[in-house]
């Protein structure tokens, strides 16, 4: 896929509203889009956002899951997917079906050693090309994977796709939650609405049962405090979400009624009770 072949959708044109407003353009086929964000890479947020789409599906949802980081997708890794999305018409695409959910990436569509060396311009049509020429059917919940940082990519989410809420991923370190609070605060002058916080990452539990704080400790928490947001939860590090997240096999949907697990389903919950 180059440059040439992404073009600039009609749909995305600067509509304004009769008070004088941009409008946020919904996605076709989608009910609620929750986006996941982290100002700072490394924190798993790629890794959560699929989780969290397979909990979303537990819960009896149709969902969708859209891998918006342009330079770094790793959605179809994480997923197991090898193949390209098919498409009737040369224009739109057919989401790729797997764990029963409806699953696109830009990484389908290049080589997994290609260096997307894209400017602004590229990436922001790229985005809407994601967004306008896929044939979502009856969804849900679309999980959007946001790229890290505050970048174009981003940015052009946030002012021109009406999503309906924002979890933001944070390790407890405070370089990671430095960046997230930029991040939050870049959120809060768009008006986006932020769900709330997940702490990744949070404690190591060792074999002789006892509790490390690898990154810190409770510091998501008390950022959601200091911000008046919600902490939807933390989720440990465990091998098994490591190893899911690198053999396709999402650790949500090969592993129930631990701990963890139930974590990560509680999040899901929380998350639909924020967006109803």
């Amino acid at each position: 896929m180059d440059a040439k072949s992404v073009n600039l959708s009609k749909e995305f044109v600067n509509k304004i509203s009769p008070d004088g407003k941009k409008l946020k353009l919904p996605i076709n086929g989608v009910k609620k889009i929750i986006a996941i964000s982290s100002a700072k890479g490394g924190v798993g947020k790629s890794t959560i956002a699929v989780n969290l789409a397979i909990a979303l599906k537990k819960l009896n949802y149709n969902v969708g899951i859209l891998d918006a980081d342009i330079y770094g997708p790793s959605v179809p890794q994480m997923l197991g997917i090898h193949e390209k999305p098919k498409s009737e018409d040369g224009k739109n695409l057919f989401p790729i079906i797997q764990y029963g959910i409806q699953c696109m990436s830009i990484g389908f569509l290049v080589d997994q050693d290609t260096a997307m060396i894209w400017r602004g311009p590229m990436v922001i049509s790229a985005i809407k090309t994601f967004t306008t020429n896929v044939l979502w059917k009856d969804v849900d919940y679309l999980i959007i994977d946001l790229p890290p940082g505050t970048g174009d990519a981003l940015l052009t989410f946030a002012q021109e796709i009406q999503i309906d809420g924002i979890v933001v991923i944070s390790t407890p370190q405070e370089v990671a939650l430095l960046d997230a609070n930029r991040g939050i605060k870049m959120f809060q002058k768009m008006n986006v609405n932020i769900i709330g916080i997940i702490e990744n990452m949070s404690s190591f539990v060792s074999d002789d049962g006892k509790e490390h704080f690898l990154f810190g400790k409770n510091g998501a928490e008390n950022l959601s405090k200091n911000l008046n947001l919600n902490l939807l939860g933390k989720i440990p590090i465990e091998i098994k979400i490591r190893e899911g997240a690198d053999t396709g096999k999402p650790y949500i949907e090969f592993f129930s009624d631990n701990e963890t697990s139930n974590e990560i389903m509680n999040i899901a919950k929380r998350i639909t009770e924020k967006v109803k």
